[in-house]
């Protein structure tokens, strides 16, 4: 189905806010990164803690990356002891990675503090218009990962 030019452009306009604030959280990200606190590390810990015990092809698959790059980051995790590897109960030969008190720990403050930070920055929004707001991203959100594959696909990529 062809798009209408304003919806195109209403494409445009929201690919850019997103590039945007993608930029924006690079850089929040890098200087975090300086402070100690790993990106790469965060993102493995959340989505371990979504999955629940999980192998590793399970969770490249869910953070959408290469398994050869989440295995160093998975070998990085574990000897920093945020993550422990345990007997897969299926099959002796795979082990499951779960995250250790420590990482729930750490991913636990980097929640708080990240919380703290966009509170105090939407502080003085109208609560009905941040609610509307959260309403709508959480759509956002849910949609654009249900189109994730078609959009990796449109984008030229290998869904």
């Amino acid at each position: 189905m062809e798009l209408t030019e304003a919806e195109l452009e209403n494409g445009k306009r929201l690919a850019s806010v997103l590039f945007a604030f993608g930029k924006q959280q690079a850089t929040v990200a890098a200087r975090l990164s300086r402070a100690g606190v790993d990106r790469s590390a965060i993102v493995l810990l959340k989505n371990l803690v979504a999955l629940g015990p999980a192998r590793l092809g399970t969770l490249a698959e869910a953070v959408h990356s290469d398994p050869s790059t989440v295995s160093r980051q998975v070998a990085a995790l574990v000897k920093e002891g945020l993550v422990t590897r345990q007997a897969d109960p299926d099959d002796g030969r795979a082990s499951l990675l779960v995250p250790t008190e420590e990482g729930l720990g750490v991913l636990e403050r980097q929640r708080a503090r990240f919380a703290h930070s966009i509170a105090r920055m939407v502080r003085d929004w109208d609560p009905d218009d941040l609610d509307t707001f959260v309403g709508l991203f959480e759509r956002f959100i849910a949609d654009h990962e249900k189109y994730m594959p078609n959009l990796i696909a449109e984008c030229g990529g290998k869904p």
